[in-house]
């Protein structure tokens, strides 16, 4: 767990914790083959996160990719037919084309106007609706909360939600860190749900489970991602192993979450305060995302943080579970060190007139 603790590149990175592991060796007397839906421990696993959100089904998959693409593939019925979705979202960069491949998709990509969330003016500037031919009509529209760390206003959401469902387009939510903003804002996983026609949980992110990712939706949304899930090779047979640790998850590590965002603020409050550091997104939950260009070299700053026994992925600091007290210390030593090595070059800089 030390190399965990000192990890600060993700919360993917994250290990089950004792209790999880025990529940995976405890379910073996209840596992049953998940793919005849006779898996009670999975079954009653997904039951209890439709239940959450409110939704009227969900199904376990083995990753927020796979539950972000089973969902639009399901949304979607035959081209042409575009997705609307913010530049830098999650299926659009990091999954590897699903959209294009397994959907034949276009997307729309929206760079948000105040630069951290698009809004129902940025939406409406951008979607596609009516039967100009030219086109690709907007058929999906996909938002990410949260993303960077920082929370989609819940007001904002009912915006873009209502504008969605009056023009017939469906909207779907890469919830991966939505356990966060739900601890974050107080605002219920229920009261989220019913704002998305579709949402995509993670579970092995902030919550440390070993694998997995659930969608919820309607029942006829399910059950077409059921069956495009076994097309794509993902029908698990006895998944209650993975299930079991999930469901500890939630209940032992979703609350605690609380607390890993007081260890984030409190950081975020350092580098911006104590040494006058600038954030690229506000630090609602987990995440502290540094301003790269600004005071320190990101290469140097990793270099360091290697020496010292710490993982750094740039200016992008996560929190988690096990992140512990004394690798944030070591990370607080590490960046000024960094500084002060910045600024030195900076002043050599100067002195050579560029060059060294």
């Amino acid at each position: 767990m030390a190399s965990c603790s000192h990890d600060f590149r993700s919360d993917t990175i994250t290990n089950p914790t004792k209790e999880m592991m025990e529940a995976i060796t405890n379910s073996y007397s209840a596992l049953g083959d998940a793919v005849y839906e006779e898996d009670k421990i999975t079954t009653d696993f997904e039951n209890r996160v439709k239940e959450l959100t409110g939704h009227e089904a969900a199904v376990f998959a083995v990753s927020g990719t796979m539950t972000n693409q089973l969902a639009i593939r399901s949304h979607l019925f035959q081209p042409p037919h575009s997705i609307l979705c913010d530049y830098r979202a999650h299926v659009y960069t990091c999954e590897a084309g699903g959209i294009a491949t397994l959907s034949q998709a276009m997307v729309t990509p929206v760079i948000p106007s105040n630069g951290i969330y698009m809004t129902l003016e940025d939406i409406k500037k951008h979607v596609i609706v009516g039967e100009d031919v030219h086109v690709a009509p907007t058929k999906l529209i996909c938002l990410e909360n949260t993303m960077g760390g920082a929370i989609y206003p819940i007001e904002e959401i009912r915006r873009i939600s209502k504008f969605a469902r009056d023009n017939g387009i469906p909207i779907h939510l890469d919830g991966a860190r939505l356990w966060n903003a739900s601890i974050a804002t107080g605002v219920s996983m229920r009261e989220y749900g019913s704002l998305f026609d579709s949402i995509s949980l993670c579970l092995s992110k902030g919550l440390c489970a070993p694998v997995g990712s659930v969608l919820v939706g309607s029942k006829k949304l399910i059950k077409t991602a059921t069956w495009f899930k076994k097309q794509a090779g993902g029908g698990i047979r006895q998944s209650g192993i993975l299930t079991a640790a999930a469901n500890v998850a939630l209940d032992q590590v979703w609350p605690s979450m609380a607390k890993t965002h007081a260890t984030a603020k409190e950081f975020a409050n350092f580098v911006t305060s104590d040494l006058g550091l600038k954030l690229l997104f506000p630090a609602d939950t987990n995440f502290v995302y540094l301003d790269e260009t600004d005071k320190f070299d990101s290469e140097v700053f990793v270099k360091l943080g290697a020496e010292r026994g710490l993982k750094l992925l740039g200016g992008r600091i996560v929190f988690h579970y096990h992140t512990s007290p004394e690798a944030i210390e070591t990370l607080k030593e590490v960046l000024r060190e960094a500084i002060e090595q910045y600024s030195g070059i900076k002043e050599d800089k100067l002195k050579t007139g560029g060059y060294i």
